[in-house]
């Protein structure tokens, strides 16, 4: 009734509210009102007069009021029924029942159900028979059924868990007309268009003809989950609705495996939305353990978005061997890393220092992934955790350098020949070499092989019988570019170039972040490594696991669930219903809605057919409440007349005192009992009082002691490791003040008194130089104190290993090497991640830092010094340049010249040690040499740029 969902049982009887006017002119008469007069009984004598009385007019509003009452008596008559149950056009033909019953169905299905029995209840009236025709199923030959067991039918469709194609079932539909003739069709739609809806909207006209068609609409619409996405710092998954419909808002919740809840995140359509996201800032632990995400109080498989290893976020840790001042931030390895693995992990860099300190940090945490970039020697602890940590299941991936071209250790797929390869030199390439080829079996099969792709260097690989197979990719030359290897339940992988573009631009190309998602799949996904290499799929099929029914809940695989493809990405089907399938340790998950997909309103506007609203609630018979309403205003009316007439006036006036008094008296009372009592609000402030003065203050913290560090940095000072020999630590504490004298004499530096310290417990980065003499024999330092002097050498601070036993070597080319001042270095040094060193070359900058020098004498001669190898310039006037140097300070310093004894000095101001060979100008020589030595340590690049600075002129021409 004119959009209202209101219907009358005998509409007829509404012919009645035609007499209305006639009641208004019949009631606006009354009788007049008596007036009241007090006189004595004689004055009625005198006074009696006769007078002719006539009625006065009911005033309009009585009249309103009692037009009304009639009115509703009326309308109770003509049996009002509110929210009637809907129904089809009304004929004799069969009726033929067309059911939306996909996962977008699944939200208003009972709604749905009960306009379809109400269909089935009225066509049993008319003794129609009846057909269903579930969208779902178009292999389904509709028949037609009794009413009975068209309702029996009814009860065992179900929504599915799936879209459904409308357009497959409308050759069914078709046939079955024609077989039938003349049909009425029932359409129960809801409303959403999942894909094809103009095509089946056109294709119904066509196959319905002239026949009579009801389209039920109206239901609650449907919402979906789609396209969720782990990010770095929150997971997102967008909330879809079919159309605009005004503002609305929900909740998403966060399940893990085994159901229990994870969080929930709020999402809220604006009024011309049809999509928003939800969006969860969870730990990336916590987002890791979601299995299933799902719209709060919405039944349906649209609504829930199943999450398997894919959408999980690596945790993966990158340790960096390049010491800080020549890692610069957009060239260092770490910044290529970082940039190819933050779209699909959460990358963790380690901070800059001892790398042993950062691995131990991330085996702590237990990531699935480590990367090492041209980490070189381990510690023997660190390199046994690491091993237990990979046949757990972890994945180490490691990439080559200069640091780990020296080392030798056995976390690497294949064996490593010492150093590597380069252009234009033996075993080198005349020329760039390309990417050949990836291994079928590796995890980059199938990836495009780059073009643009060349290598310049890298580390090779020992020539076996297994390298073959443990080839992942391939230079054209045959040699492996990556190595791969299963140890236990984890994987070694070794990328044989550098992370940076020094050795080869593999880190700027498309193909590197591809190649590192792969080996990332291989990972785990939470804090414990998971069975990631060890569970690898290697079927091309998985079987389903459990699956969702078209409600969203879970369970057993219906016997039309057929496994699908390992790679499977699509969207749920009737062959592949939403689900987990595969292993239960690691299973694959299928949705509903594919990533890309949306929804939209169905436009039903081009059918020419019948409307009708499904039910929202019961239909309620408004007799009783209009019969009731007309009895009470039939009272008021009767109320109203009484006080017209002048009966009650008195009633009132003889009880206004009474009331009055009583008003008076109940106020007097809420005053009393609604006051505060005094003596209670004084007592109920004592114990907060109290409660006050009992609150503990917070303690004060004395400050730490920081006489050292004020020490250290009020003033340059050299420093020099205590070995706990008196006579070694008196003779080096004077070396160390004698050159401070040499430096304040000779340059514009004026150092401090030098400071002995204990690697293990003083802090090492107030210091550019450390001078540590070797003692033969002496125990191996703390690993914490190693990784100490690691950390202090990454961040730029340089030490200078003096062994002062050059006078002990034993001839021949490697005597050097074999003193005991050298043996007991090389022990130290096999836990440190030393770079490659070479002998001081006659152009390193460290020969012209100050002084003009050849070699770098001390109490002995015949001893070498050893710095990191810089790489060489391959242009032509690289030998005609006066100096070369690297991007940075070489960390270490090796002689065996015994500095600190020719430095030291007595308080005569004599030599506290004889020279050897004692050749003229020795000791001068031995002092520029640490002159050279300290101020190479605090200028670095800017003493190279000065050398340069002839080079660079000509260079310009200026």
């Amino acid at each position: 009734m004119m959009g209202l969902p209101l219907a009358f049982a005998e509409p007829l009887l509404l012919l009645g509210l035609v007499a209305l006017p006639a009641l208004w002119w019949l009631l606006r008469v009354m009788p007049p009102r008596p007036r009241r007069v007090s006189f004595p009984p004689t004055k009625l004598l005198f006074e009696i007069a006769p007078k002719e009385e006539t009625p006065s007019r009911t005033p309009w509003w009585l009249t309103a009021l009692r037009l009304l009452a009639a009115a509703l008596v009326i309308f109770a008559a003509a049996g009002p029924i509110w929210n009637p149950p809907g129904g089809a056009a009304g004929s004799n033909a069969p009726l033929v029942i067309v059911l939306d019953d996909g996962w977008s169905a699944a939200a208003s299905w009972d709604t749905r159900l009960k306009a379809a029995d109400e269909l089935i209840a009225s066509a049993e009236s008319a003794r129609r028979g009846v057909a269903l025709v579930p969208l779902s199923e178009p292999n389904r030959d509709p028949t037609l059924l009794p009413a009975g067991t068209a309702r029996v039918a009814l009860r065992q469709i179900a929504p599915k868990p799936y879209a459904v194609e409308r357009v497959d079932t409308l050759p069914t539909l078709e046939r079955f007309l024609k077989s039938t003739g003349d049909a009425e069709i029932a359409w129960l739609t809801d409303g959403v268009d999942t894909g094809r809806g103009p095509d089946f909207t056109a294709g119904l006209a066509k196959a319905i003809g002239d026949r009579s068609l009801t389209i039920f609409e109206g239901a609650a619409p449907a919402h979906a989950l789609a396209a969720a996405e782990n990010a770095a710092a929150k997971m997102t998954v967008k909330v879809l609705r079919p159309g605009s419909g005004g503002s609305e808002a929900g909740t998403v919740r966060a399940l893990d495996a085994k159901g229990a809840p994870i969080g929930e995140a709020r999402f809220a359509f604006a009024a011309q939305d049809t999509e928003t996201e939800a969006a969860f800032e969870l730990p990336v632990e916590l987002r890791n353990d979601i299995a299933r995400l799902e719209i709060a109080g919405e039944r349906s498989a649209g609504a829930v978005q199943l999450l398997d290893k894919r959408w999980r976020r690596r945790a993966i840790g990158i340790v960096s061997g390049a010491s800080s001042d020549t890692a610069q931030p957009l060239l260092a390895s770490t910044f290529y890393l970082t940039r190819a693995l933050a779209p699909f992990a959460d990358v963790r860099v380690g901070e800059r220092g001892a790398p042993q300190l950062a691995i131990a940090q991330f085996l702590d945490q237990k990531l699935p992934m480590i990367v090492l970039a041209d980490v070189g020697a381990l510690a023997p602890e660190i390199r046994e955790r690491i091993s237990a940590w990979i046949e757990a299941g972890g994945v180490l991936v490691r990439f080559a350098g200069p640091h780990l071209a020296q080392a030798d250790d056995d976390l690497v797929p294949v064996k490593l020949r010492r150093g590597g390869r380069s252009l234009g030199g033996s075993l080198t390439w005349e020329k760039p070499q390309h990417l050949a080829s990836f291994a079928a079996g590796g995890p980059f099969a199938g990836l495009a092989v780059p073009a643009d792709v060349t290598v310049n260097r890298q580390v090779l690989a020992e020539p076996d019988a297994v390298l073959a197979t443990k080839s992942w990719a391939s230079l054209v030359d045959g040699t492996p570019l990556v190595t791969g290897d299963h140890r236990g339940k984890g994987l070694v992988a070794l990328f044989h170039v550098s992370a940076d573009m020094r050795w080869s631009d593999l880190p700027m190309s498309g193909s590197f972040v591809e190649m590192l998602r792969r080996i990332v799949d291989l990972s785990g996904y939470t804090a414990t490594p998971g069975a990631g290499v060890a569970g690898e799929l290697n079927a091309a099929t998985v079987a389903p696991l459990r699956t969702l029914d078209g409600f969203g809940a879970f369970g057993p695989p219906p016997s039309t669930a057929k496994p699908m493809p390992a790679d499977f990405r699509d969207r749920a089907s009737l062959d592949h219903p939403p689900g987990f399938y595969g292993p239960a340790d690691g299973p694959l998950a299928v949705n509903a809605l594919a990533a890309a997909d949306r929804i939209a309103a169905l436009d039903t506007a081009g059918l020419r057919a019948r409307r009708a609203g499904y039910a929202t609630a019961e239909p309620s018979d408004l007799r009783g409440i209009l019969l009731s309403t007309a009895l009470a205003l039939f009272l008021v009316d009767a109320v109203i007349v009484a006080l017209l007439g002048g009966s009650l006036g008195a009633l009132f006036r003889r009880r206004r005192a009474a009331s009055a008094a009583a008003l008076l008296l109940a106020a007097a009372l809420a005053a009393v009992t609604l006051s505060p009592s005094p003596s209670q609000a004084q007592s109920n402030s004592r114990p907060a009082a109290q409660g006050a003065k009992q609150a503990p203050k917070p303690a004060d913290t004395a400050p730490g002691n920081d006489d050292f560090a004020i020490k250290a940095v009020s003033q340059t000072r050299l420093a020099y490791v205590v070995t706990g020999n008196a006579d070694v630590d008196s003779i080096v504490k004077a070396g160390m003040s004698g050159l401070s004298l040499f430096l304040a004499q000779r340059t514009a530096l004026e150092a401090g008194e030098p400071v002995g310290i204990d690697p293990l417990r003083d802090e090492l980065a107030f210091f550019p130089l450390i001078y540590w003499p070797v003692i033969a024999g002496a125990p191996k330092p703390p690993q914490d104190a190693i990784n100490r002097i690691d950390a202090y050498m990454k961040q730029g601070g340089t030490v200078l290993f003096d062994t002062r036993d050059a006078l002990e070597a034993p001839p021949g080319p490697n005597g050097e090497s074999q003193t005991p001042g050298m043996l007991t270095l090389r022990s130290i040094l096999s836990s440190l991640d030393v770079p490659e060193l070479e002998p001081v070359p006659r152009e390193h900058v460290l020969t012209k830092t100050f002084y003009l020098l050849r070699d770098f004498p001390g109490r002995f001669n015949s001893g070498q010094t050893w710095v990191e190898t810089l790489p060489r310039d391959e242009d032509d006037d690289a030998a005609a340049r006066p100096a070369r140097g690297g991007d940075g300070v070489s960390p270490i310093i090796i002689t065996s010249n015994d500095l600190a004894g020719a430095w030291a000095m007595r308080s005569d101001g004599l030599p506290m040690l004889p020279l050897s060979p004692g050749e003229p100008r020795q000791r001068e020589f031995a002092f520029r040499a640490g002159v050279n030595i300290v101020m190479y340590t605090l200028t670095g690049n800017y003493k190279a740029d000065q050398v340069h600075a002839p080079a660079l002129i000509e260079r310009l021409g200026q």
